[in-house]
């Protein structure tokens, strides 16, 4: 017999975060089944007129079965849930590895368990995140996983976890020969820091992130060292902190501004016992772990190599998109020139849905999350199935697992939202450049 959630189970999940597609809850009762486990639930937007929103009841709209047909698994998939699963399990875990993907389970819920968690979690989400959206209460199931802020208790239950989330963001600078000529800065300075200028204008962050994304991909130990140094002094929605699964650094679902003394404080503090230092070194040196983790372990490479899957940009991929979806391209319209563009119109198809499907995987790549947990290796432990790291400024050895995590499909139709808003961050960039010219 098939189990199904109900309204009384609502009480054992608790918000952890959300995307702008996804909550996801972390699960606080005592069952054995879901000890353990985090719950991605999907929203539906507030307000939507539409019918082409990623909370549609299609599950695929004809132009992403025809763009995703040689994976006959995707397109037949019968909901919204099963079909995040398979993308995650048949096109982003070969990719990234199976060991550092989860693709989950399905299970099955009721509706009135998605309305009670819609209402139990309101208060602790985002008030901007709840005036956009809220629980999709017409889905059936939702996704179960692994969570990976906890290490599995077959290691040592009562020695505490620790783990840390990243965005990395775009970890390269683009190259593509399609880029117009007013935007060649796209060339010299990541998206992230020219991206942070529009948020800043339009009060989505308090103050530019010291962050670089080119940093923490670098491969270099001393500029991943400075990445993290970074995220942690400007953490935004880019670097959280887990201690035994419950959030102790960083936003859940908002931006966070700089970390302020007192934060810091509170932070060097909960560091005591796990990292076995004196007063004031604590945060440094677990810096220097998170770091040490992200040099050792390599997996930004293979995220940066599924990044590249974009190699035209954003103002060459949208071409393709169009020819994909058989309509006269906008783009082409827009600027009154297609001179530059014309070899991409003449693509045969095959090479348009390949550019296309691409541009998309790579997008899922730029916007996915690692979480990296740690547990300090006593000498008593037996299990050595995790990769592990020496802190040589405390002399402990920690075990820590690498998993990425949200890598959800990007809707084919968001190939429009993300060329409009390449052009809002291009315009709100040059013009700053420009006024800092003239004083």
């Amino acid at each position: 017999m098939e189990m199904i959630l109900e309204e009384k189970d609502a009480s054992d999940w608790i918000y952890r975060g959300e995307g702008n597609a996804n909550l996801v809850l972390a699960y606080a009762g005592s069952s054995p089944l879901f000890v353990g486990k985090v719950m991605r639930i999907q929203k539906a937007r507030k307000n939507d007129k539409t019918n082409k929103s990623w909370n549609d009841t299609a599950v695929l709209t004809s132009d992403e079965q025809f763009l995703w047909r040689e994976n006959k698994e995707l397109i037949s998939s019968p909901s919204k849930e099963v079909l995040e699963q398979r993308f995650v399990k048949n096109v982003m875990s070969p990719l990234l590895g199976p060991k550092h993907v989860d693709a989950g389970m399905r299970v099955s819920v009721s509706k009135e368990f998605l309305e009670s968690v819609d209402k139990k979690v309101t208060k602790q989400r985002p008030l901007w995140r709840v005036n956009a959206a809220n629980v999709d209460t017409s889905h059936d199931s939702v996704i179960l996983m692994n969570d990976h802020s906890l290490f599995s208790r077959g290691i040592s239950s009562c020695v505490d976890c620790i783990s840390v989330e990243i965005k990395p963001k775009c970890g390269f600078l683009p190259t593509s020969r399609f880029i117009r000529e007013g935007n060649t800065v796209k060339r010299s300075v990541t998206r992230f820091k020219m991206h942070q200028i529009l948020k800043l204008h339009d009060n989505e962050v308090s103050e530019l992130s010291e962050y670089d994304p080119l940093d923490l991909f670098s491969g270099s130990k001393e500029r991943i060292h400075r990445a993290i140094k970074a995220l942690y002094s400007t953490p935004q929605n880019n670097f959280r902190v887990f201690l035994n699964g419950a959030l102790l650094f960083g936003g859940s679902g908002e931006s966070i501004g700089r970390t302020t003394p007192e934060y810091g404080d509170a932070f060097e503090d909960a560091l005591k016992g796990f990292i076995q230092a004196d007063d004031g070194l604590r945060t440094k040196y677990f810096l220097e772990l998170v770091s040490e983790s992200v040099y050792s372990s390599r997996v930004l490479d293979m995220l940066l190599e599924v990044q590249k899957l974009d190699n035209l940009d954003v103002e060459g991929a949208i071409h393709c998109y169009y020819d994909v979806i058989s309509q006269p391209c906008s783009v082409c319209k827009e600027l009154e020139q297609d001179g530059l563009y014309a070899s991409l119109h003449s693509l045969p198809l095959d090479e348009s849905l390949k550019i296309v499907k691409d541009y998309l995987i790579a997008a899922t790549a730029k916007d996915c999350s690692v979480m990296i947990s740690f547990q300090s290796r006593d000498d008593l432990d037996s299990a050595r199935s995790c990769s592990d790291v020496y802190l040589q400024s405390t002399k402990q050895t920690f075990d820590y697992k690498v998993h990425f995590i949200d890598l959800s499909l990007k809707p084919l139709e968001k190939m429009e939202a993300y060329y409009e808003l390449d052009k809002k961050i291009m315009s709100c960039y040059t013009e700053k450049m420009k006024c800092e010219d003239e004083l």
